[in-house]
């Protein structure tokens, strides 16, 4: 099943969306994590880097009336090619709610 994720300004088609709420180490107080996996085309590769590295969020999960400050908890994708033409990559990326 599909869930529309946004990440900032930008649109994420989400496969296997989960969410979660965990302890924050420092706090105490439950804490938000998202994790789900997308696809990224050639053509995608740059914008979504530049995205990810920033690794400072606003994400909004709209079906869920979610909305919440995040960095990356964990990343990954199959390829590193992806600045070759037309390749496409699977990602897995959990993001999780900034502690306040």
């Amino acid at each position: 099943m599909e869930t529309i994720v946004w990440i900032d300004e930008k649109q994420i088609h989400a496969q296997g969306f989960k969410k979660e709420l965990l302890k924050a180490s420092v706090t105490e107080e439950d804490v938000v994590k998202i994790s789900f996996s997308f696809v990224v085309s050639s053509e995608q590769y740059h914008d979504t880097a530049v995205l990810l590295y920033k690794n400072d969020f606003q994400v909004c999960v709209p079906e869920l009336n979610l909305e919440f400050p995040a960095t990356i908890h964990n990343y990954a994708t199959d390829r590193t090619d992806l600045y070759k033409e037309g390749q496409v990559a699977d990602y897995y990326l959990e993001l999780i709610e900034k502690q306040r």
